[in-house]
């Protein structure tokens, strides 16, 4: 079933067919449409949504009592008018190489507390200084599944591949210089990496991820 708003067809119940509901991916959509789906939204009646990929200056453009009706977050370029009932259990840990992979790092943190989750945020864990991630992972392995978001080489996903028996998502970051060349090297270097199990995502593609870990979690801890 779909209930329309003009020019968008929305997927109302995503959610009762794969635990998941639909997200309105901002990028590139028409301010038209955009400022449709945040009135539609702003109704306490209607479900909660997620908006991604929402520059801050889309948002700014939208009339004051309509930013009023939504959580807005700049740099996970996020928004939601409210999140999903609070899981009782299943805590993700989000590590990040940088504070640079920020935009993504915390674009899976705010999605997943939109969906509900419990996250633990690892931040600046590169292993040009091994012993941020070693410090943190005693913390990291008391969480269910790990998200690790790099950039440059992106290393961290296979260093942490041998540190942890939790079901690891990798997402490659476009931070970098010259040959990190838009993200691709990184995703390359994931995608050869010698830690066995380590699921890859999309360039920048941290609502995936974050998405992945929920499908994950919702395994485990639903029966």
């Amino acid at each position: 079933m779909t209930e329309e708003t003009p020019g968008v067809r929305f997927d109302i119940e995503r959610d009762t067919r794969i635990g998941l509901p639909e997200a309105v991916f901002c990028a590139g959509k028409p301010r038209a449409a955009l400022e449709g789906l945040f009135r539609r939204f702003a109704d306490p009646a209607e479900k909660p949504i997620l908006f991604t990929r929402l520059e801050e200056s889309v948002f700014a453009a939208l009339p004051e009592s309509l930013r009023a009706a939504y959580d807005y977050d700049a740099l996970s370029r996020t928004a939601w008018n409210r999140t999903c009932p609070k899981h009782p259990e299943g805590v993700v840990a989000v590590v990040s190489a940088g504070t640079a992979d920020g935009f993504v790092t915390h674009e899976v943190a705010r999605t997943l507390t939109y969906l509900g989750w419990t996250v633990e945020l690892f931040e600046d864990c590169g292993v040009a200084g091994l012993w941020r991630i070693q410090k943190a992972l005693p913390d990291i392995n008391r969480c269910d599944v790990v998200v690790a978001v790099a950039g440059l080489d992106a290393a961290l996903p296979t260093v942490l591949g041998g540190l942890t028996m939790k079901p690891l998502f990798a997402v490659p970051t476009s931070v970098g210089y010259g040959i990190a060349d838009g993200g691709k090297t990184a995703l390359r270097s994931m995608l050869a990496s010698c830690s066995p199990g380590v699921a890859v995502f999309n360039i920048d593609n941290g609502y995936g991820a974050a998405c992945a870990a929920a499908r994950t979690l919702r395994a485990i801890f639903t029966r």
